[in-house]
């Protein structure tokens, strides 16, 4: 009976204990987060493979995007609307369970259909794990949910970069049957998010029974305001995202073009300016719980602004610098600007992140296209030139509300 009243004793002290950041759970959902983009970023990076493989045509690696797009974005806020009303603990592991499936398949496929079955499932998995690793980040804040938001999507962004590399030095060489590789990060993925679904029930379990205190937010907006909100929040995405493509995916041919670096040089470079986004993804959260998100969220877009402006005409020493700068201010935007979205519409985390996460994706594979098209049609510098005004956008801020209970 002792036994038993102390192992309720220890339960009761670790599922009331709230008001501390879980950082055991965010490491681990962020380790999840990494290994979720690490497994979406093969795709485009296998198109080479597979073009040559299947003797596709353009269109029809068009086509393969558009799939494995639909089923990563636009599935994500209807997902999210989903799990706002019925959480599942167990989902994470199931959406990592349809990306491990899809894995496989791809790795076996022997028809262009095969192909098509198989990103969807990975963007199925993907459009499950955002909403809902999301809402567990925000449940393991204690309250620093800016902070919290930082360290998940940190891990997302590392994944992203590390993906492709491991393509070139795995997949290209040895063929498409070793994508099933990635299977295995997969299947740790799933194990992580079980451990975390036991986590995230517990949690579930106690908020049905009281209300977390830094979850009380008081908003006093209409539901019009709260929309028009939301607009704003996704045009500022909008243009963070779309100078992001023209830096991720063009800065090594515009320092090839106009420095005439080599290759490898151009590569470290681009590493230079990724290491400097994870740093301003980290401090961006910290610094918007401190001192308010609307003002981050004006720092970091409108604040990048004149280091934009000058990169394009700067020497090679100063265009690395400037990068660096702009790096780290504008990255610092997304954990804001998703808070800031979930405080407006705070019983609808899943849909909000849905939402913010889709639309990320969707502007950043759009961007690039455009861009590219754009790049064939006058030169790559013209393309960081126009591109270098899309930070002005950040004035629109101003059109946001203060929310009540937050620094303005």
């Amino acid at each position: 009976m002792m036994n038993k009243n102390n192992i309720m004793e220890n339960i009761t002290t670790k599922t009331i204990d709230t008001t501390k950041i879980v950082y055991p759970i965010l490491f681990m959902i962020s380790f999840s987060h990494f290994l979720n983009d690490l497994i979406q970023s093969t795709i485009p990076s296998l198109y080479p493979i597979l073009k040559g493989e299947f003797s596709l045509s353009f269109a029809q690696i068009g086509i393969i995007t558009l799939v494995f797009q639909l089923t990563a974005s636009i599935l994500q806020p209807f997902v999210g609307i989903y799990t706002d009303k019925k959480p599942n603990p167990r989902s994470l592991a199931i959406g990592m369970g349809l990306s491990m499936a899809g894995l496989l398949l791809l790795a076996a496929a022997n028809q262009y259909y095969v192909i098509l079955i198989s990103v969807a499932l990975i963007g199925m998995g993907s459009s499950i794990f955002h909403p809902e690793a999301s809402r567990v980040a925000q449940l393991a804040s204690g309250g620093q949910k800016g902070l919290a938001q930082s360290i998940f999507q940190v891990g997302g962004n590392s994944g992203s970069a590390i993906g492709p590399l491991l393509v070139a030095l795995i997949i290209i060489p040895l063929g498409q049957g070793y994508v099933g590789l990635f299977a295995i990060a997969a299947f740790i993925g799933i194990i992580v998010l079980w451990r975390i679904g036991n986590w995230y029930a517990e949690r579930l379990s106690l908020k049905k029974s009281k209300k977390h205190p830094s979850d009380i937010i008081e908003i006093q907006l209409s539901r019009k305001k709260v929309l028009f909100s939301i607009s704003i929040l996704l045009a500022l995405v909008f243009s963070k995202y779309i100078y992001l493509a023209s830096m991720t995916n063009y800065f090594t041919f515009f320092l090839i073009d106009k420095f005439h670096v080599s290759v490898q040089d151009s590569q470290l470079y681009l590493f230079i300016f990724l290491a400097a986004v994870a740093v301003g993804t980290i401090l961006g959260g910290k610094l918007g719980d401190k001192y308010g998100r609307k003002k981050i969220i004006w720092i970091s877009i409108l604040g990048a602004a004149p280091f934009t402006l000058c990169l394009p005409y700067l020497s090679l020493f100063w265009t690395i610098a400037f990068a660096v700068i702009i790096g780290l201010i504008i990255a610092s935007a997304f954990s804001a600007i998703l808070v800031y979205a979930t405080d407006l519409m705070p019983n609808k985390i899943g849909l909000v992140a849905g939402l913010f996460f889709g639309f990320m994706f969707g502007m950043g594979g759009i961007g690039s296209a455009v861009l590219g098209a754009v790049a064939d049609d006058t030169s790559i510098e013209y393309v960081f030139k126009i591109c270098a005004f899309l930070p002005l956008m950040g004035v629109i801020t101003a059109f946001l509300p203060n929310i009540k209970g937050h620094k303005k």
